[in-house]
């Protein structure tokens, strides 16, 4: 005789490994897309890098040469 309890454990044991797998697999496509995010944000962040460090200068030029002026 099997133990209905033990079959109903096992079943539901079951179903937990075969939830943990699936959440396994969609957090490791998850990490992939954030990956492929982070890397896309680096150019961003390059710019953006690149844009302050041109306006100090720009604003460092102007400042020499006594062209800054006021904002309007």
């Amino acid at each position: 005789m099997n133990n209905p309890m033990e079959e109903q454990q096992s079943a539901l044991l079951g179903r937990i490994v075969n939830n943990v797998e699936k959440l396994n697999e969609n957090v490791c496509r998850l990490n992939h897309a954030l990956q492929n995010i982070n890397m896309s944000n680096m150019n961003v962040e390059l710019i953006s890098q690149m844009w302050a460090n041109y306006a100090r200068n720009a604003k460092f030029h102007l400042e020499e040469t006594g062209n800054l002026k006021d904002p309007i």
